[in-house]
C-alpha cells in the first residue's frame, strides 16, 4: 500500500509518496504561513490532494514539531505554531477522506532511520534531531516509544546547567540551548565579542558583520579548516556526546543516530561528541557500549517516517 507522509515545517510543508520498502516516489512542498492553522491545512490538503491524482493512496501520516496526544489525532502543544489542544487530524479529514495519523517530527523521523537507514539492523536505537533545537526519539525493542501522554523523547528540554540559558520553552539551562544550532550561533557571536582577532574566517563565511553570524557560516568555516570554529564544534559536540550518555544511563540502546542541519559539519561535530560520551559514560569498559552514527535518511526522514506509521 502506497502512503503519503507530510512534513509540516515553519514555512513550508513537504509531503511524498512513499513505498512499503520506505522509497519516495513523488515529492512536492507547498508554502505555509506558521501563524495561520487554516493555510497549513489547506496546504495539507493540497498537497495530498496534488499526490491522489497520481498515485493510489491507503493513508497519510503528518509530522509536526510539537507534543502529540497519546491518541496520535491532536496538536497538545506546537513551539512555533499557535497549536494548543488542536485536533489537526479532524480538522484535516474534512478535506482528506482518508485514515489520518499524527506524530511528532523526531519521532517520524527516528522511525525512518529505524526501519530503513541507520538502525535498520537493530532493536533498540535513541535518534537525536540537531537542528535550530534538539528533538529526540527513543526505539525500544522494535516498537516506538512515545509515553503515557505522547510525549517521550523530548530530549532538548531535559535540564542540563542549572540557571543557565533561558530556553523559549521557559525554563532555563535545557539541553537543546548547549547542542544545537541556535546553540552553535550564540557561541559564534559571543567568540566575535570576546576573540574579535579570530573572527575573520566566520565574518568572511558570514558576509557581514559578527552579529550575521549563523551556524551555517560556522560549519562552512570549520571546514575550511578555522581554528576558531573548529573550537566551537568540538565545544557542542561536548555538550552532545554527554547528553547521549546521560540517556544511554536511562534507555541503554545498541545505537544514537544523529541528524538534523548541524551534522553536515560531519566528524568536525562527531568525533568530540563519541569522545565527551566516553569522557561521561559510566562503568565503561564493563557494559556494552553503544554507537554513534550519522543519520542516513537525509531531509526526507520525517515524510518517510510519518508515511511509514499511518501505513502500520
Amino acid at each position: 500500500m502506497l502512503t503519503v507522509g507530510v512534513d509540516i515545517g515553519g514555512t513550508k510543508i513537504a509531503a511524498g509518496v512513499v513505498e512499503e520498502d520506505g522509497s519516495l516516489l513523488e515529492h512536492t512542498q507547498h508554502p505555509t504561513d506558521p501563524t495561520d492553522p487554516a493555510a497549513i491545512e489547506a496546504a495539507v490538503t493540497a498537497a495530498v490532494t496534488e499526490l491522489r491524482e497520481r498515485h493510489e493512496i491507503g493513508a497519510v501520516g503528518v509530522a509536526a514539531a510539537g507534543y502529540v496526544s497519546p491518541l496520535r489525532d491532536a496538536m497538545v502543544f506546537a513551539p512555533n505554531i499557535s497549536w494548543r489542544d488542536y485536533p489537526l487530524r479532524d480538522r484535516l479529514a474534512t478535506g482528506i477522506d482518508l485514515p489520518i495519523v499524527v506524530e511528532n517530527d523526531a519521532n517520524a523521523a527516528g522511525w525512518a532511520e529505524f526501519r530503513f537507514g541507520a538502525g535498520e539492523a537493530i532493536s533498540s536505537m535513541v535518534m537525536l534531531t540537531v537542528g535550530t533545537g534538539l528533538g529526540g526519539a527513543v526505539i525500544h525493542d522494535g516498537r516506538l516509544l512515545r509515553g503515557a501522554f505522547g510525549a517521550a523523547g523530548e530530549f532538548g528540554h531535559m535540564e542540563m546547567v542549572p540557571n543557565g540559558h533561558y530556553c523559549g520553552c521557559g525554563q532555563e539551562g535545557c539541553w537543546e540551548m548547549y547542542a544545537s544550532g541556535r546553540a552553535l550561533t550564540r557561541a559564534a557571536r559571543a567568540a566575535a565579542v570576546a576573540q574579535p582577532d579570530r573572527i575573520g574566517a566566520l565574518v568572511e563565511a558570514a558576509g557581514g558583520p559578527d552579529q550575521a553570524i549563523e551556524g551555517r557560516h560556522v560549519t562552512a568555516a570549520a571546514q575550511a579548516g578555522d581554528p576558531l570554529a573548529k573550537e566551537l564544534f568540538a565545544e557542542l559536540g561536548g555538550w552532545l556526546g554527554k547528553g547521549i550518555a546521560d540517556l544511554v544511563a536511562v534507555v541503554d540502546p545498541e545505537l544514537a543516530v544523529v541528524g538534523g542541519g548541524v551534522v553536515d559539519a560531519g566528524d568536525l561535530l562527531m568525533e568530540p561528541a563519541r569522545q565527551a560520551f566516553r569522557r561521561h559514560l559510566t562503568a565503561r569498559g564493563f557494559r556494552g557500549e553503544l554507537r554513534i552514527e550519522v543519520a542516513e535518511m537525509g531531509n526526507e526522514a520525517g515524510i518517510i517516517g510519518a508515511a511509514d506509521l499511518a501505513r502500520r
